[in-house]
């Protein structure tokens, strides 16, 4: 028989580094655009990616989390993965974002699909999707802008 102290022990941390008037303030999609773009990996026109920004309740940036790589016409995205990091940094909001490396700023079905379901999930947890930006390496193309969400 296995005693309850022989399990896994589960360790969940967070700490942050900024005081929150530091922490970087999002009011737009530009201001994503701006503060993550040039911080995108090297690979922005050769590799897509999925990465999530977690904000406070005054949409202050908490961080970013590189969750998901995929190759060159896709990237395959865990809900389970995007809401546990979400949850484990005690974040209000989140902003999706991912690259298209064809340089195409259209949203695609799949895209589409991945974020009527997030959005699903962050009602469900009261941890809303306040936006999801396409990214190239020359601009960027916002739902939230869009009135897809």
């Amino acid at each position: 028989m296995t005693s309850l102290f022989s399990l896994n022990e589960i360790s969940v941390s967070y700490s942050h580094r900024l005081k929150v008037t530091e922490q970087p303030k999002i009011n737009s999609s530009s201001d994503v655009y701006e503060l993550v773009c040039p911080t995108w990996d090297p690979d922005i026109d050769h590799k897509e990616s999925f990465k999530v920004l977690l904000l406070t309740r005054a949409n202050r940036v908490l961080g970013i989390v590189n969750l998901f790589i995929g190759g060159i016409s896709g990237v395959s995205v865990d809900a389970k993965l995007v809401y546990q990091v979400a949850l484990k940094c005690n974040a209000a909001g989140i902003i999706l974002m991912h690259n298209h490396p064809s340089g195409n700023l259209s949203a695609s079905e799949g895209d589409l699909q991945i974020t009527r379901k997030l959005v699903e999930v962050g009602k469900l947890l009261d941890l809303p999707v306040i936006d999801h930006v396409i990214f190239t390496s020359e601009s960027y193309y916002s739902f939230a802008d869009e009135g897809l969400l």
